[in-house]
């Protein structure tokens, strides 16, 4: 199981299937926080 996390907010974006458990960061990456945040500013 792979979990994909947001780099900026640390939130779980999505889990993906994996042999290994793996943990993979990004940013920019349709983050559900992320959007939430921008636009209340």
């Amino acid at each position: 199981m792979g979990t994909i996390v947001c780099q900026t907010c640390n939130s779980t974006i999505e889990h993906f299937e994996d042999e290994k458990v793996s943990v993979l960061y990004t940013h920019n990456h349709n983050c559900h926080s992320c959007d939430t945040a921008a636009s209340e500013k």
